[in-house]
């Protein structure tokens, strides 16, 4: 049945559902939003009509608990959501605790635009802690997520994996020590232009690393104060700081473009 306790979007963030992300159907006539609905321990999508005042038309399960990250892509001629479920189960009522750590099931969930699951991607169960937080999409339709371990920051343990239709996900640097450098906690991920390199920040360990998609392997580092926004740029990345500042990552090159008195928040969005 449509859920028609909100108003609004904004609404959903003052009831039992929390909004988390948000992204509108190709043709504007939809938005769609990650929710969590507290009470029941579960995440939720909402559906609102773009054309009438964003009235709530209705709302379906995400696939998992605490969706995150969610993505418009293109299968097979149809649209779908692609959609991060961290795992972690929250309430109002406990704070900011984690209620759920030894049972967490992280998943990457696709559904079709009416809430029919189409494929679902689960970590193996000795990494059943690593919260599944950020999307990125490639030309070719080939998605990258990022994750936040939630055990031991002393554990080595990936932060980057890709997801191929018909494939078991693909963990990245498994072997590369670097990868403790992102100390456990991936803040945004993008893909370069072409699709052959994929890029990750960490504010946690104050560095952007950037992965081969084809080896798995990992490339450079670059290390930045507070890094965690990016974006694809024509040739390379833009990464932006909590100081204020953004960068052109260009091969091994890192350029300042400009330094604001301000502080700029976690995520980059591209405008077109």
């Amino acid at each position: 049945m449509p859920d028609r306790r909100a108003s609004g979007p904004a609404a959903a963030a003052t009831g039992a559902s929390l909004l988390r992300a948000r992204g509108f159907h190709p043709d504007g006539t939809r938005l769609f939003t990650t929710e969590n609905d507290y009470e029941n321990g579960r995440g939720i999508v909402g559906v609102w009509d773009a054309e009438k005042d964003y009235r709530r038309l209705t709302s379906f399960r995400s696939g998992g608990i605490g969706p995150h990250d969610m993505l418009l892509r293109q299968h097979r001629g149809k649209m779908q959501l692609a959609i991060a479920n961290g795992g972690i189960e929250t309430h109002p009522d406990s704070g900011r605790a984690k209620l759920n750590l030894p049972q967490m099931r992280p998943n990457l969930s696709l559904l079709s635009l009416d809430g029919q699951l189409q494929d679902k991607v689960e970590l193996p169960a000795d990494l059943h802690l690593n919260s599944i937080r950020h999307l990125a999409q490639a030309q070719d339709g080939s998605l990258g997520f990022a994750m936040q371990w939630q055990g031991d920051l002393g554990d080595d343990v990936p932060i980057v994996g890709l997801y191929r239709p018909g494939a078991a996900p693909q963990l990245l640097a498994e072997d590369d020590p670097r990868r403790r450098n992102l100390q456990g906690y991936g803040g945004s991920l993008a893909f370069s232009a072409d699709g052959s390199l994929i890029a990750v920040t960490s504010p946690r360990g104050g560095v952007v690393q950037v992965m081969e998609t084809a080896s798995g392997q990992m490339l450079r580092e670059y290390q930045l104060r507070d890094v965690c926004g990016l974006i694809t740029a024509p040739n390379g990345f833009i990464a932006s700081s909590g100081d204020g500042k953004l960068f052109a990552l260009e091969g091994p090159k890192v350029t300042a473009l400009s330094h604001h008195n301000l502080a700029w928040d976690n995520h980059l969005i591209r405008l077109s």
